[in-house]
């Protein structure tokens, strides 16, 4: 049976962990509200542009932007394939991060699998924002862009819009061919998982998985039978809206990710504070089965003493009775 001091030190020790654990409960489960009350906000945004280039898409209009078109490679060419990977700043949110770095790492390795057997080589670019998914990327021996350094908590539009600069310069210059993200999206309140899509070149078709089933078709404005004019010209409204699909992109994926992970923390930290309160439970029960040992051992030495109190008296008034006697 443990000593009655150490079982009350673990005690203590429990004790203060399920108040730490408690607290980021609760400060997870308010930033988690604010999150996913920004992103029901984000939501009909990204869905509005979205839906816009599908619609399109389904009119057939040709997309002659550089933007919309997937590049050709020839057997022995390169394909420049650059990451967008969500992670977080901070641990203790379950399995989110963890979760969010295999599927990156599984994808990178199917991706450049199918290249080498069609023959092309891969060179694969990680910018990632959050610093624990940077640095076990760097660990693992990935291109890890050093100088990307942005934080997933409170996204703001502005943030957004500077990522979305950054991503359409990168591809625009030719420094990258195919431009992923990779976050964790959230299909209901308690479930998420880790998904990737493809940003740019833009694919109407995959777009149209994005859109929210309770919202495909509410934002539809063109009829399938009616003439578009488009004014001031086409490259115009195609350049106006590739920024405001990357913005939106970007901003929705942010929001998205940011309320993934305070969900996942929450959630975390609830299993946690109840894992600490059945640690308590059990060592409770200890602690009463030790001071019970205790105690019997206590009235077993007590009880003990007096017999062999009792008999030392009795020895001792024997003796005397016989001393008596022989005088």
């Amino acid at each position: 049976m443990a000593q009655i001091s150490e079982i009350k030190k673990r005690i203590n020790s429990v004790k203060d962990i399920k108040q730490m654990t408690r607290a980021m409960q609760l400060i997870s489960a308010v930033k988690m509200r604010r999150a996913r009350q920004l992103l029901e906000r984000t939501l009909p945004f990204f869905t509005l542009c979205a839906e816009t280039i599908v619609e399109l898409d389904e009119m057939g209009i040709d997309f002659e932007s550089r933007f919309f078109t997937l590049r050709q490679k020839k057997k022995g060419e390169t394909w420049k394939i650059g990451y967008f990977v969500l992670t977080g700043d901070q641990g203790l949110a379950g399995a989110y991060n963890l979760n969010v770095l295999n599927t990156t790492e599984k994808h990178i390795q199917l991706k450049t699998i199918d290249n080498i057997q069609k023959g092309l080589n891969t060179t694969v670019k990680l910018y990632v924002a959050g610093k624990i998914g940077k640095e076990r990327l760097e660990r693992n021996g990935f291109a890890v862009v050093e100088d990307f350094e942005y934080p997933i908590n409170a996204p703001t539009y502005y943030r957004a819009r500077d990522i979305s600069d950054y991503i359409l310069d990168l591809y625009g210059r030719g420094e990258l061919d195919l431009v992923y993200f990779i976050y964790t999206k959230m299909e209901s309140a308690i479930t998420m998982k880790p998904f990737v899509t493809r940003v740019l070149p833009v694919n109407p078709k995959a777009m149209a998985e994005l859109i929210p089933p309770e919202m495909q078709g509410l934002n539809r404005g063109i009829q399938a039978t009616a003439e578009i004019e488009f004014s001031p010209s086409v490259e115009a409204v195609v350049e106006y809206l590739i920024n405001t699909y990357m913005n939106a992109m970007v901003y929705g994926v942010l929001t998205e990710a940011y309320a993934s992970e305070q969900t996942a923390r929450m959630t975390a930290m609830d299993n946690a504070t109840k894992s600490s309160e059945d640690m308590l439970y059990k060592l409770t029960l200890m602690n009463n089965q030790a001071r019970q040992a205790q105690i019997t051992n206590d009235i077993s030495e007590i009880v003990g003493g007096a017999e062999v109190l009792g008999q030392e008296t009795a020895q001792a008034k024997q003796r005397a009775y016989e001393q008596m006697e022989g005088e």
